[in-house]
């Protein structure tokens, strides 16, 4: 018998996709999160009181990050919002991810964070050598815990191996639609900026996270860009 969507039985475990470019990534994951995305109510967080579906736990790798364009296209004919564009993830990446700066409003950047790191992974690999496990970019701390909108990035853990700089990411919570476009755009252009100062090749990308999510504003756009019908 063939199963509708409102009667398929859904796999709520975890998922893993390979992913040639970014864009791929982020349409594959649209695809798959109707069918193995889980929907609950937000109590805490960003959009409390709404409804998220979200991924169990998700590993992407992405086998060719640095293949332009680095986000995502709307096709013309669809009249949905693009998630990003090349401009907004230049100035996520300029302003955010690799600036110490930090706004009066802000209680911290991943810049101020981030930046540190990059410098002393920078320095490890050059004066020890790529052989090591110890060039890894803590995003998160301890006392992140008492923040009411706590680092969604945590981790950027890296390897130099075959000649090529390689990033491994974890998020703790990660929006589909809003984020990760973005984010994965604006982490490429570090991981590309460490790779040449290091004069290794640009590697793959590879993140896991346990709270993947499309907020429930977003599921029409996300249907109508995979050009699917249904309930999540």
């Amino acid at each position: 018998m063939v199963r509708t969507e409102r009667n398929r039985t859904k796999d709520f475990g975890p998922v893993a996709i390979n992913a040639f470019d970014l864009p791929d990534a982020w349409f594959q994951l649209l695809y798959q999160i109707f069918d193995r995305g889980r929907v609950y109510a937000v109590e805490r967080g960003s959009f409390a009181g709404s409804r998220r579906l979200e991924f169990d736990f998700i590993v992407v790798r992405v086998s060719n990050p640095g293949r332009r364009p680095l986000v995502p296209d709307i096709p013309p004919d669809i009249s949905v919002p693009a998630p990003s564009d090349v401009e907004y993830a230049e100035e996520y990446f300029a302003r955010y991810l690799m600036s110490t700066e930090r706004a009066e409003n802000e209680q911290y950047t991943y810049g101020e964070r981030i930046v540190p790191g990059v410098e002393k992974v920078i320095e490890m690999y050059r004066r020890d050598g790529y052989g090591t496990n110890q060039a890894c970019i803590e995003v998160g701390r301890p006392e992140d815990i008492d923040l009411e909108d706590p680092p969604c990035l945590r981790l950027i853990d890296t390897r130099v191996s075959d000649g090529r700089l390689h990033f491994y990411l974890y998020f703790r919570s990660w929006d589909l639609w809003g984020g990760l476009p973005t984010n994965l755009a604006g982490l490429q252009l570090v991981k590309e900026y460490m790779a040449a100062e290091l004069g290794v090749g640009d590697g793959m990308i590879t993140a896991c996270s346990k709270g993947l999510h499309l907020y429930e504003y977003a599921w029409e756009w996300a249907r109508q860009r995979i050009r699917r019908q249904g309930l999540p």
